[in-house]
């Protein structure tokens, strides 16, 4: 095993990695822009080197540096966790040619996959199904009009080059194709440096269903079953859970067979994320692959009681899996709901600022990831969610209950979250029955918004009521500590000191 690795990431991510190397007593680097001088990952690793200016384009994208770090702390591994250099074919290169471990999929694997239009060509060859679209990046957008309407309107414009929903337009009409193209294009240009698209068939009433996989060096591949990930704002997951509740038995046995195809096929090593696209009529079909460990992985961890950063320490080890895909089984339901500092009032606008207060959930089967802490400051520079609340239950509607009891007790002052949105929407009926696709939000926003406006006003109360209280409190300790500092006599506070030194 690994006796140093440097963690080229921040926030909860980092955290969550340190934790497992911590475990395992391997020693952790962190690497730092000046916005994050005191960030909690910063104060929890073994060492920490500052590596730029606050913008990730000037720290924690800057490969060079990192590698520099890597080789002045004597790291033997880097994992990238997820964002920034994760899926960066360079990167993963240069650590290799540096002697430093990648604790992810070869460089090659990055490549194939982390490029959708050749994800898409590679799957073709194989017996996954693939949504119909393009081969190749739109060059002549006219040309592709025409392809469009083969296809049939509606049709989804992605970028080729990265996810997230950034470069990415639903076309209602042949009307507005041509300018389509022009906006995904430029956003994508911005986003990923790479102005590529492509085009897919937009499918009727879809889920987003992902599969967790897992590959070693010596040719075992298995997968962990999916995870639910169709409740999303803007192209963005916001919960996600897992089991599913729309899949059944003999579909999550095909689409989990497929997705240990796809990783075979670009010979993949890790952890790594098949995700689909399955309709209402429950045709899945491949949509893409994440070579690295995804957001939400915690829910895989909590029902299978597997460790996935310990999984990929491992296989970047060299040793083989000790699970077979007949020993992978599921302990009940759990849920995460991502916690962003947005407004979801405002259509989910970051928010930044001071957290003031602080109230984190506990209890049985809750977890938190999170690298947040009272009185830290959310800056505009990075990615605005704040960390994961997973919650784990016997079965959903337990599952469901926990969630909605610790979101209750969740509370963030000094900035907008999406603490709130996410209680608004595991109370939603529609959700609650399962019944919900990737149009969930879209179809259910002003309901959710008129509940969303009466937790808010509910949580005021009882944070007012929580902040009354506890100056209350202050106040009545300081008196009783005046009075108890006036009867006791001087020889008693002088015996005290003196046996305190």
């Amino acid at each position: 095993m690994f006796k140093k690795v440097l963690v080229a990431n921040r926030g909860e991510i980092a955290l969550r990695v340190m934790r497992t190397c911590r475990e395992f007593g391997i020693e952790t680097v962190a690497v730092y822009s000046e916005a994050d001088r005191t960030a909690p990952h910063v104060l929890f690793a073994d060492e920490a080197y500052l590596i730029g200016p606050a913008p990730s384009s000037e720290s924690y994208l800057k490969l060079d540096k990192i590698l520099d770090v890597a080789r002045q702390s004597k790291a033997d591994a880097i994992h990238p966790g997820y964002g920034f250099l994760s899926e960066n074919t360079e990167f993963a290169h240069k650590v290799a040619e540096a002697g430093i471990v990648f604790i992810g999929p070869p460089a090659e694997a990055i490549e194939t996959m982390g490029d959708k239009t050749m994800a898409r060509q590679a799957m073709l060859q194989t017996n996954v199904p693939v949504v119909p679209g393009t081969e190749e990046p739109i060059k002549d957008p006219d040309k592709a009009l025409e392809v469009a309407k083969d296809i049939g309107f509606p049709v989804l414009i992605k970028a080729a080059g990265g996810g997230g929903g950034k470069g990415m337009r639903i076309v209602e009409t042949a009307d507005d194709f041509v300018s389509a193209v022009g906006k995904a294009q430029r956003e994508s240009k911005s986003a990923f440096g790479d102005d590529r698209v492509y085009i897919e068939k937009y499918l009727e009433g879809p889920h987003h269903i992902e599969f967790q996989v897992l590959a070693d060096q010596h040719g075992n591949i298995i997968h962990l079953n999916e995870r639910e990930c169709s409740i999303q704002r803007r192209y963005q997951k916001v919960i996600e859970e897992s089991p599913s509740p729309f899949i059944d038995a003999e579909l999550r046995e095909k689409m989990g067979a497929a997705a240990v195809e796809t990783a075979r096929k670009c010979n993949y090593l890790g952890a790594g994320t098949v995700e689909f696209l399955v309709d209402k009529y429950k045709n899945f079909y491949f949509l893409e692959m994440n070579t690295r460990l995804q957001v939400e992985h915690p829910v895989t961890e909590m029902i299978t009681g597997i460790d996935l950063v310990e999984e990929q320490l491992r296989i970047a080890a060299g040793l083989a899996l000790d699970i077979k895909q007949e020993e992978v089984s599921i302990s009940g339901h759990a849920v995460e709901c991502r916690i962003y500092a947005e407004d979801a009032v405002l259509d989910f606008t970051p928010s930044t600022g001071k957290i003031v207060m602080l109230q984190i959930p506990d209890g049985a089967g809750t977890r938190f990831d999170g690298a947040i802490r009272q009185g830290m400051e959310i800056t505009p520079y990075y990615d605005p969610m704040l960390g994961k609340l997973i919650c784990w239950a016997k079965d959903r509607e337990s599952a469901l209950n926990r969630s909605e009891r610790a979101l209750r007790e969740f509370y963030i002052g000094g900035i907008e979250t999406t603490i709130q949105f996410c209680r608004s929407v595991i109370r939603h009926p529609v959700f609650r029955k399962g019944t919900y696709d990737t149009h969930f939000y879209a179809k259910h926003k002003t309901e959710l918004h008129e509940d969303l406006t009466r937790t808010s006003e509910e949580v005021l109360l009882v944070a007012g009521g929580a902040v009354f209280n506890h100056e209350e409190q202050i106040k009545h300790t300081s008196q009783s500590q005046g009075s108890e500092r006036r009867s006791r006599s001087n020889w008693v506070t002088s015996q005290w000191r003196r046996d305190q030194s």
